[in-house]
């Protein structure tokens, strides 16, 4: 599921493809890529975002358009101008890779994003897996997206950053802290616990709770806070949440996978009957044979190419430095680069999780009689984690989205190790 070095070097030849293009029409633009594939928090469907920077009076859409038809560089009728667009795109489909590129011009909004981002992965070690683990939960639910009732990608990353700013524990933010226990607490979090009819979310001087009729006083337009509202931190008055309409179905798939993941640890779950056939983030997250295949299709072709940028590499050696949650089957182990890791989730006193002893985490704010600016955080009592690798269960973890037909397509599915233990 984590970025593979060759599926890096594929997304540079599918750059490189289109700032030749535009490079021919405008030599001194700029090209620049922000987004996910910058961040590195791209899943192998993933789009691939660029900005064009030059100087026109308006977007020159058109003119690119005709100049990426003429030189064959999109598979044909996928090239669409959404000019009337609040951010006017280009958005086609590279005819080689099958990759879907978003152009933009002259949007500084995207980069600045990016490098914000990038500065958290710093602070944050953990955020990354987090992150990759959270897109495919909702990219599998089509709720990876505001227009498909979901929410954005930047959205959910600033939720990612807020739980891990206000986290009640300390160690939550440690560089070798469980990953299983924070996605679990994730989940009960905006699942069940945060109270989105009074409280905003705020990342910048720390991160803090926030609100909604502190926020209101601030946004521009006459905008008042949506259900999901997040402070965009970069830009003063603007609710990063405002498009997102299906925040309450994420709210509710967040809950659900709360349940499935609390019940799968707790001591019940060892006389489960499908305790050793389906592993624990088995029960969320899954993937399609297509998407295997995609990846399969990449390493064979790209994987002589590897040739990684500085800063590529810079990122990709980061998150080797923690155990990914997705480990290859057995059989693809000695073959795979040394970031595909294994992280062993020992999960020590494997107390049942219910309602009424829920508190693994991280928010109080379940009811809408609370005060909204009320910290909602309480500490946790339930879960004990340890990085200890015992007995190990298997769980096939990779990407989940059906993929265009022509071409082969991912490679062997990941898998999460998670390993019961008695060790707290």
């Amino acid at each position: 599921m984590s970025p593979r070095p060759e599926e890096a070097a594929m997304r540079r030849e599918v750059v490189k493809r289109i700032e030749t293009v535009i490079k021919d029409l405008w030599p001194t633009a700029d090209v620049q890529i922000f987004g996910s594939f910058s961040t590195g928090l791209y899943l192998p469907t993933s789009d691939i975002d660029l900005v064009v920077f030059g100087k026109w009076e308006r977007p020159p859409l058109q003119l690119l358009e005709q100049a990426l038809r003429k030189h064959n560089v999109a598979e044909p009728y996928s090239i669409k101008v959404l000019d009337k667009a609040t951010v006017p795109i280009i958005k086609l489909t590279d005819q080689e890779t099958e990759v879907k590129v978003d152009i933009s011009f002259n949007v500084e909004t995207g980069v600045k994003a990016a490098r914000f981002i990038k500065e958290y992965m710093k602070k944050y070690s953990l955020l990354p897996y987090l992150i990759l683990v959270l897109k495919q939960f909702l990219l599998q639910r089509d709720l990876n997206e505001v227009f498909t009732g979901g929410i954005s990608s930047y959205s959910l990353i600033l939720m990612a950053i807020s739980f891990l700013q206000l986290h009640p524990r300390i160690d939550a933010r440690r560089a070798d802290e469980n990953l299983g226990m924070l996605l679990i607490e994730f989940f009960e979090l905006y699942g069940r616990n945060f109270n989105y009819l009074k409280t905003g979310i705020r990342i910048k001087n720390g991160g803090a709770y926030i609100a909604k009729e502190e926020i209101m006083k601030v946004m521009t337009n006459g905008y008042r806070p949506s259900m999901l509202c997040i402070e965009d931190p970069l830009l003063p008055g603007n609710d990063v949440g405002r498009s997102s309409y299906g925040a309450m179905q994420v709210k509710q798939v967040f809950d659900y996978a709360y349940i499935v993941l609390s019940h799968a640890v707790s001591p019940l779950a060892r006389s489960y009957p499908n305790r050793d056939s389906e592993s624990t983030l088995g029960r969320i997250i899954k993937v399609t044979q297509e998407v295997i295949d995609y990846r399969a299709w990449i390493k064979k072709k790209w994987g002589s190419k590897i040739n990684l940028s500085p800063e590529l590499d810079n990122r990709l050696k980061i998150r080797d430095q923690i155990a990914l949650c997705n480990g290859e089957q057995q059989q693809n182990r000695d073959s795979e680069p040394s970031y595909n890791q294994h992280l062993a989730l020992s999960l020590a006193s494997t107390q049942q999780l219910s309602s009424g002893s829920s508190a693994s985490s991280v928010s109080s704010l379940s009811s809408s009689d609370i005060e909204s600016d009320t910290p909602p955080c309480t500490a946790p009592n339930v879960y004990q984690f340890s990085l200890q690798a015992p007995t190990q269960l298997m769980a096939s973890l990779a990407p989940a989205l059906p993929l265009p037909s022509g071409k082969p397509q991912p490679a062997p599915p990941r898998a999460l190790i998670m390993a019961a233990s008695n060790q707290v």
